[in-house]
């Protein structure tokens, strides 16, 4: 499996301890999410917390971290705090801050505006094969990204 394959495979046990393969989703999850659960809206802490009894890996980038403590509000910090010591982050280094200037330059020069904000998260979810959870889906246009379907 490559970088990009946003399932990985592992080996797990039944409670009867025969062998099984589970499938494991690194899911990366966008700005809109992150307020979402802070906020206990549209069920999303309960879908977050059905896929991490699953197994699967929750993520986000630290630019989420950034636009979620750009609009926090009072008495929100501790959870606030609590979620992100709970999740996976991902930094932005040099080879995904190259994939997004790409991304940003290959979709301007299709006449479609992106904002070099999602053009990163775009980029690490690529990269680190993620399934990227977002109510934003017009703002990410890019085929090789997975998106997972909220509703």
């Amino acid at each position: 499996m490559g970088p990009q394959d946003s399932q990985r495979r592992r080996t797990g046990f039944t409670e009867a301890g025969s062998d099984q393969t589970l499938n494991v989703v690194l899911f990366l999850l966008d700005t809109s999410v992150l307020i979402d659960v802070l906020r206990s809206r549209k069920g999303r802490r309960e879908l977050l917390l059905r896929l991490a009894e699953e197994g699967h890996q929750l993520t986000t980038t630290a630019l989420n971290v950034v636009e979620i403590y750009m609009g926090i509000r009072a008495g929100e910090e501790r959870e606030t705090d609590f979620l992100f010591t709970s999740i996976e982050c991902y930094e932005l280094d040099a080879h995904s801050a190259k994939q997004a200037g790409l991304l940003k330059n290959r979709w301007t020069k299709k006449g479609k505006t992106i904002s070099l904000q999602d053009a990163i998260v775009a980029a690490i979810a690529i990269e680190r094969g993620c399934s990227l959870m977002t109510d934003n889906r017009k703002d990410f246009p890019m085929p090789e990204l997975n998106l997972y379907p909220l509703s």
